[in-house]
């Protein structure tokens, strides 16, 4: 009888750093490039794909202006409606 060989999985590089990175993009938005760069970095040089630390590159760089553009909405749509901390006095 032969017996079967269960296939051994491949360590992935980097994953642990690359899903810190991910995480990171959203709160701290530098501290998650940093990582998601050394994770993508550390994959490659072992010759893996790592498509999470390039969507956590991509997240890392896109979030902050979404946020920006959000706020900045929100601040203009609240100075045309009036708002008393939009308004400039002057002594």
């Amino acid at each position: 009888m032969s017996e079967a060989v269960a296939p051994t999985e491949v360590p992935r590089v980097g994953r642990g750093i690359t899903i810190a990175g991910v995480v990171f993009a959203f709160l701290f938005p530098l501290l998650g490039l940093i990582l998601s760069i050394v994770g993508l970095v550390q994959a490659r040089g072992a010759g893996q794909k790592n498509g999470l630390a390039i969507a956590g590159i991509i997240i890392s760089i896109v979030w902050p202006i979404l946020v920006g553009i959000l706020i900045a909405v929100i601040t203009a749509a609240a100075c045309s409606s009036g708002a008393a901390a939009c308004t400039m006095t002057t002594y």
